[in-house]
């Protein structure tokens, strides 16, 4: 019987889960998702994500690769309509899409961005989903500090220590703040990132902006390569997964 990959596009509000990745004796989203798949399909599915998102982190889009034997899942809109109501109210997905036998939803990842947001007056409705920071910051040397992340592509200051990568050297494409109103988001996109890499950025960033340091002794945490020199990493519930690029040809 022929097998079928597809590509399961999906979005999560991580304040309940224990990050994407199945860990023993924790809530994930991954967990959740495979056996929602499983019930509907009457296989044993396994899914493999774009990547670990940690705890309490959201992703607003995020991509998952699995295979089953069903052929025309991505056509059944009965099947995604009968898999979002299995799934708790905070995971929604959004398409199924058949690809290459070979399509790698974490490996063949080209491009992931991140946004990072601070609420900066205290409102109900931001609760979980942002940094309530309510400091004053200036946003113009933050500004500067954070376009100097493309100047490199070593990033151990900014690593989780312990980290089990074969190398810290990621490619930024994009790394600037904007203000929308009572918020201040921080948006980078890069070829890969590290863990806690985002969130140990935003932390220095916010450094900068308080005048702890100044953009060029961020530069200077950099190229030190050690995470001790870098600020602590900003709380978990600002931070948003929301973008995933991969080559045309794996569908």
């Amino acid at each position: 019987m022929a097998i079928n990959r597809y590509f399961i596009y999906l979005s999560y509000r991580g304040t309940n889960y224990h990050g994407w990745q199945i860990q023993e004796n924790a809530t994930s989203v991954q967990n959740l998702v495979n056996n929602a798949l499983s019930i509907l399909l009457k296989e044993n599915i396994q899914t493999i994500g774009a990547g670990r998102t940690d705890t309490g982190v959201h992703a607003r889009f995020y991509v998952a690769h699995f295979d089953s034997v069903a052929s025309n899942l991505e056509s059944d809109g009965k099947f995604l309509h009968s898999l979002n109501r299995i799934l708790p109210n905070d995971i929604a997905i959004h398409q199924i899409k058949k690809v290459n036998p070979s399509a790698n939803a974490r490996f063949d990842a080209t491009l992931r961005g991140y946004e990072y947001v601070i609420c900066r007056n205290k409102d109900p409705f931001w609760i979980g989903l942002s940094w309530f920071y309510d400091a004053q910051l200036n946003i113009d040397n933050m500004q500067l500090a954070a376009q100097q992340l493309m100047n490199y592509t070593d990033f151990t200051s900014f690593s989780k220590v312990g980290s089990e990568t074969k190398t810290n050297n990621c490619q930024i494409y994009k790394a600037e703040w904007n203000e929308s109103g009572n918020l201040l988001i921080f948006t980078i996109e890069a070829n890969r990132f590290l863990r806690n890499m985002v969130r140990a950025i935003v932390g220095t960033l916010i450094d900068v902006g308080r005048g702890k340091i100044t953009p060029e002794e961020f530069a200077q945490v950099i190229e030190k390569r050690d995470r001790k020199l870098a600020g602590t990493s900003a709380p978990a519930e600002g931070l948003y997964l929301t973008r995933i690029e991969y080559p045309d040809n794996l569908i």
